[in-house]
């Protein structure tokens, strides 16, 4: 099981860190939550809890992202990236496990 995280995502939460005064060991948490037509939410925050026997971590980078091993299941296969284009900037979560289109059937036309 295994998240990624590219080179450009890892980059922007060390910048973002260092501007926040972030204190070292910091680790990037990554959540989700929902369901239903939107698919799955994802959040990212800063953590400093890691618990072996409730969470998984991966290392990406320079940068270390921690889940809740129920969550890593959901999670297997994903890569975080950072874009900066004309149409906006920001994370994107890629995740192989959700099917296109949203996240119930009568969302996909099925």
């Amino acid at each position: 099981m295994a998240i990624t995280v590219t080179e450009a995502a890892a980059s922007e939460v060390k910048r973002f860190m260092e501007a926040q005064n972030v204190e070292p060991g910091t680790m990037v948490r990554v959540s989700i939550a929902g369901g239903g037509c939107s698919g799955l939410r994802y959040s990212l925050g800063f953590a400093t809890d890691f618990d072996p026997k409730l969470d998984t971590r991966f290392d990406g980078h320079g940068v270390t992202l921690i889940t809740r091993k129920k969550m890593a299941l959901f999670l297997d296969g994903t890569t975080i990236d950072f874009v900066d284009t004309p149409m906006g900037r920001g994370f994107t979560i890629e995740n192989p496990n959700v099917p296109s289109g949203g996240g119930c059937p009568g969302c996909r036309g099925a």
